[in-house]
């Protein structure tokens, strides 16, 4: 490919950031949602072709970035556990601890298709403290990568995209169209709470999980970024809506062709899981705000709302049904277990559920092995909203961009995201199990392109 994942990152410079206003030293209790994340970092990272001089562009990130901290004041902060155990975020502007580093190394010499040698702990940082770690990397043909890490408890990706965003305008001197809300009132359980055991299905308490399987083999997840093209999933979304059946979305169509490729796996399990992310944002639109009794309610919509809002419902069925059945099929199958949570009342019966369950922590299903024949399990997640064309921090957009979530656990995770290009085209970061990967680069190869410099015209 004529790129390369082996090359050396220096650090030049280590500090630590903090909020550029004083913020009063008081604790922010996570919502029912938030308590359903276990301890993970999501990293996400930006790649601009050119840039300011470099030691400039390093000062304007740094000050948007105090000055940005203002809103986004929990990012300043530390998460610590409260006498129940459970996590809690101290905000008392500790900062964000702040990397600045050179890499002798192009931009377009760099593999992006092999993230775990490009990416992991070299333009995406280890987060060692507090809730927020970011990353300036100089790259010697004058190019600059921003890599952040964030700890998943506190922020979804619809989170880290409103601070990103209003990060990179606050470097350009613009005014933010809207104050983050951190008002956890909005997802408090209903009073009392209704008990709903539907949920026991697709979330499980830490304690009814079986005890680990030392016998068990381990297999690392891999991690590869791959393109579609926009003639490749209309097509999908073409054959996935065929033979009468009602028009099935871009993101459906995708997730119905990656769980056929994964059942493809001849691994001697008979079933195949796979999950979806669902944001409920949209669902709970709106507080009641005659309670509130406030003034202004704009800055109380729930899309302001920054924390976790997030149910994982998931389908399993027979591999060889999968094989067998056509992509409008089982597109079918996924509409059926997604179209119930698209509801107001699941996210409310899932704060209900949690409450209940409290101070005892859970976990998605769809993360978990119950039984030891259970099937391999990929999680989707929709990153369409990704919005690499808003991170300008004066010198222009980037040229790439992606998420980079290898979480270690055994559960497969997959992003599809917007192109640079703006042409419809498609970036998919997945981090799965070798057989997966083999399998969506055999029986996928049509659709799944490695990721390329020459794609990313750098």
């Amino acid at each position: 490919m004529g790129s390369c994942g082996i090359f050396s990152v220096n650090v030049k410079e280590r500090d630590v950031i903090a909020a550029a206003l004083p913020v009063q030293d008081h604790w922010l209790p996570m919502s029912n949602l938030d308590l359903l994340l276990p301890p993970l970092d999501v990293g996400v990272f930006f790649c601009y072709k050119r840039s300011l001089p470099q030691e400039e562009s390093v000062n304007m990130i740094k000050k948007s970035l105090a000055q940005a901290l203002a809103p986004y004041y929990p990012l300043a902060g530390e998460i610590v556990q409260n006498n129940y155990g459970e996590p809690e975020l101290l905000c008392n502007n500790r900062g964000v601890d702040f990397i600045h580093a050179r890499a002798d190394m192009e931009l377009k010499k760099i593999d992006f298709y092999n993230p775990d040698d490009s990416v992991e702990r070299k333009l995406v940082p280890l987060k060692k403290r507090g809730v927020l770690c970011v990353q300036v990397t100089e790259l010697s043909c004058g190019g600059l990568v921003i890599g952040c890490t964030f700890d998943h408890r506190v922020a979804d990706a619809y989170s880290i995209n409103m601070f990103i965003t209003a990060w990179a305008e606050i470097s350009q001197s613009k005014q933010i169209p809207s104050l983050p809300c951190f008002r956890r009132s909005m997802l408090n359980p209903r009073r009392p709470s209704i008990l709903n055991t539907f949920y026991n299905t697709l979330f499980v308490p830490l304690s009814s999980l079986p005890p680990p399987r030392s016998y068990s083999p381990y297999n690392p997840l891999i991690s590869h970024i791959y393109y579609i093209e926009a003639n490749d999933i209309n097509l999908l979304q073409s054959n996935s809506s065929s033979n009468g059946n009602p028009n099935k979305s871009k993101l459906v169509s995708f997730i119905a062709f990656l769980w056929k490729i994964i059942a493809e796996c001849d691994d001697g399990f008979n079933t195949c899981k796979i999950g979806v992310v669902v944001d409920g944002r949209e669902r709970l639109n709106k507080v009641n705000f005659d309670k509130l009794s406030l003034s202004n309610t704009n800055s109380f919509l729930m899309q302001n709302y920054f924390g976790n809002v997030l149910s994982i419902p998931y389908g399993e069925a027979n591999s060889e049904e999968l094989k067998e059945l056509p992509l409008s099929g089982v597109a079918d199958m996924v509409h059926k277990f997604v179209s119930p949570i698209m509801t107001e009342e699941h996210f409310r019966g899932l704060i209900d559920w949690v409450e209940l369950q409290r101070p005892e922590p859970a976990v998605a299903r769809i993360y978990t092995k119950m039984e030891e024949n259970d099937g391999e399990a990929v999680v989707v997640s929709s990153g369409q909203r990704f919005p690499v064309e808003n991170i300008d921090f004066g010198w222009g957009k980037p040229h790439f961009g992606s998420y980079h979530f290898p979480w270690g656990g055994q559960t497969g995770y997959v992003m599809p995201m917007p192109s640079t290009k703006k042409n419809g085209d498609w970036i998919v970061y997945m981090h799965m199990l070798q057989k997966h990967l083999d399998l969506v680069e055999t029986k996928g190869k049509k659709v799944f392109k490695p990721l390329t410099p020459s794609y990313l015209d750098f």
